[in-house]
């Protein structure tokens, strides 16, 4: 599995209980994060930034983060393999691991990545790693608490309200 596979093929990690990961499959979505990272296209921040996300049915989809000289028109290693996995049809997540080259604290979803992650649940787990494998593990809440997600969409809304201006 080391090295193989990122281009196209989806990697699995062998867990019979796909609400607790251990600490070897932990290191292994760490590593494929690090992996990810190296096919990073960041010729304006030189930030490399790579994500493995570990889907409820124990598949792995890798992303990294893709700049653009249109700024705004980039894409973070998370949402980028959110969107994989989501385009393959999984949308219930276990874990995401994420990768860059800071040695000295762990990496951080910024908060579009949170908001983006908070789509999918609030109770999943987001690994935060450093390169040498070191890590911190929160949850999505922790990362985005009293967060807006799809539920509130459905929440009782004052009546009708016209815009006056």
């Amino acid at each position: 599995m080391a090295g193989a596979g990122f281009n196209r093929e989806v990697m699995h990690i062998e867990n019979n209980d796909s609400k607790h990961i251990s600490k070897e499959e932990v290191a292994k979505l760490i590593h494929l994060s690090q992996e990810a990272k190296k096919q990073s296209y960041c010729p304006y921040s030189k930030f490399r930034v790579g994500a493995a996300l570990l889907t409820f049915d124990n598949r792995v989809f890798t992303g990294c983060n893709l700049e653009n000289a249109c700024y705004n028109l980039g894409m973070c290693a998370e949402r980028n393999a959110i969107a994989k996995a989501v385009s393959e049809g999984h949308r219930d997540f276990t874990a995401i691991a994420i990768a860059s080259d800071i040695s000295d604290q762990f990496t951080s979803p910024c908060g579009g990545c949170r908001q983006f992650m908070r789509e999918f649940g609030s109770h999943w787990d987001v690994y935060l790693s450093k390169p040498d494998g070191s890590y911190k593990k929160m949850s999505v809440e922790e990362l985005l608490p009293v967060s807006f997600g799809p539920e509130d969409l459905t929440k009782e809304k004052v009546p009708y309200i016209p815009n006056n201006y």
